[in-house]
């Protein structure tokens, strides 16, 4: 088994933009600049913020909609894609969880 970590972003709606993107659109580059292979997107109907703030997704605003980036990977790749997301200038909430992981099945030839 591989040791690690289990990081969770979350962006409290779309609206933020960095670099002509959305916020998970960059978080996505970031993740892809430090070699990590994976990345789950989920949006969310329903949250409130770290501010305490109410988001929630419509059907005519769902600019507004919370969504969360996980990602798991070994803690040198984790640490450089924190150090990076930090230096982007982009406020996160996030949280952080030791997991142990392993892939299963024959690779893929494409």
């Amino acid at each position: 088994m591989i040791k690690g970590s289990q990081l969770t972003l979350y962006a409290a709606n779309q609206r933020h933009r960095k670099l002509h993107k959305t916020v998970v659109e960059w978080v996505l580059d970031e993740i892809r600049k430090v070699d990590i292979h994976g990345a789950t997107v989920t949006e969310v109907s329903e949250g409130i913020d770290a501010h305490g703030r109410y988001h929630a997704a419509y059907f005519f605003e769902l600019i507004d909609q919370p969504v969360a980036v996980t990602v798991v990977a070994q803690d040198p790749q984790i640490e450089a894609l924190l150090e990076n997301l930090g230096a982007g200038g982009v406020r996160l909430f996030f949280t952080r969880c030791p997991v142990e992981f392993e892939l299963l099945g024959e690779p893929d030839h494409d």
